[in-house]
């Protein structure tokens, strides 16, 4: 079987350095917000580029707590609006809500599935107050249009880094370009603890200081809160795993890139459209998704010659039961994103025969 993921072997590369990091924790008898959580924000804050790093539960958390914040301070205001894509996983949209803010929707460009930058001027209104981008399946959803946008309008721009830990648009780490940053280290991704984890990452010292906060009960002094917040802390045994598996990230992204450059120049199904690359540094393939309109056909002939797939997503969040006061929304490049792509197997562990295998059975469909 040609695993979509095998997360064992992923961690099996790292054992020795990573039971060591375990047991540091365990004998020290410390095990929330101590050195290795203190250790951890420095050398990821060092490895994005900003200021401050603030480790929380997990990215879903580190986005509520950003826009949190941001209503906390002053900035945003209940029923301000948000800019996101359409075509996202739905945690995006959640952190939105949660906040008591208003997402709008923007359609995304068929070629590199990330928000149309061309579709998002006339989206804004009086009341908008930050765009939202997701650098999603971990291709730069950045542009410099959108940077103009943000600069001419006076709105925040919010990265959702959950998957795209490592990838570079001009020389800066996404997480880095804009004012704040959700990073996820949900274990399958490019950069995964061994269970739930999230940071925010920002330049802003304000931003920074009311996100630890909140993400702790909303107190900055034992059982006195500032804020009513929530305990969103990560542990001392996740950021030592984190800090072991980041100084191994940038070569475990090259082998994530050079299964992709396998893929792209030996895929040659005139069914299947493979991914668009313009810039190989702005994409870190956290997954491969190719898309054509035999999907589901084309996913159970894999699993008959033992090859695992998944699909990013089944269904777009405006088509979701728990916002149905969207159902009626017409978002046709979003829809059609969603009923053909299927992504392949990609992983540092992968190797290359089963790589091509996947070709081979692709080609032969």
């Amino acid at each position: 079987m040609v695993k979509f993921l095998d997360l064992q072997k992923v961690t099996t590369k790292y054992t020795d350095e990573i039971c060591e990091a375990i047991l540091r924790v365990v004998n020290s008898g410390w095990y929330l917000q101590g050195k290795e959580n203190e250790k951890f924000e420095a050398d990821y804050a060092d490895y994005i580029g900003t200021k401050y790093a603030i480790g929380c539960a997990n990215g879903l958390d580190a986005l509520i707590w950003i826009f949190r914040a941001y209503l906390e301070i002053g900035v945003m205001q209940p029923n301000d609006e948000v800019i996101v894509p359409a075509n996202t996983y739905i945690a995006s949209i959640l952190a939105i809500t949660e906040n008591k803010l208003k997402p709008v929707l923007v359609e995304p460009d068929l070629n590199t599935f990330q928000i149309d930058d061309s579709l998002i001027e006339k989206a804004i209104t009086s009341k908008t107050k930050a765009i939202l981008i997701v650098h999603l399946y971990g291709q730069c959803a950045y542009t410099d249009e959108i940077g103009k946008i943000c600069e001419k309008y006076k709105l925040k721009l919010i990265e959702d880094n959950a998957q795209a830990h490592g990838c570079v648009y001009n020389g800066m780490k996404t997480g880095s370009i804009g004012d704040a940053a959700g990073h996820s280290f949900y274990p399958g991704k490019n950069l995964g603890a061994l269970g739930d984890a999230g940071a925010v990452t920002t330049n802003d010292e304000v931003l920074a200081r009311t996100i630890r906060i909140l993400a702790n009960y909303g107190s900055s002094k034992k059982y006195v809160f500032k804020y009513t917040g929530r305990n969103s802390r990560l542990d001392e045994i996740q950021a030592a795993i984190l800090d072991v598996k980041l100084k191994h990230l940038d070569e475990d992204i090259e082998q994530r890139r050079q299964i992709a450059r396998y893929y792209i120049d030996h895929i040659k199904h005139k069914d299947i459209v493979t991914p668009k690359i313009s810039n190989w540094e702005s994409h870190v393939f956290h997954l491969f998704p190719i898309r054509t309109s035999r999907r589901n056909e084309l996913q159970q002939y894999l699993i008959e010659n033992q090859v695992q797939t998944v699909i990013h997503y089944p269904i777009p969040p405006h088509k979701q039961e728990c916002y149905k006061e969207w159902s009626t929304l017409s978002l046709p490049v979003t829809e059609k994103i969603h009923c053909e792509e299927l992504s392949l197997p990609i992983s540092p562990v992968m190797p290359i025969e089963d790589v091509k295998r996947v070709v081979e059975l692709l080609n032969s469909f």
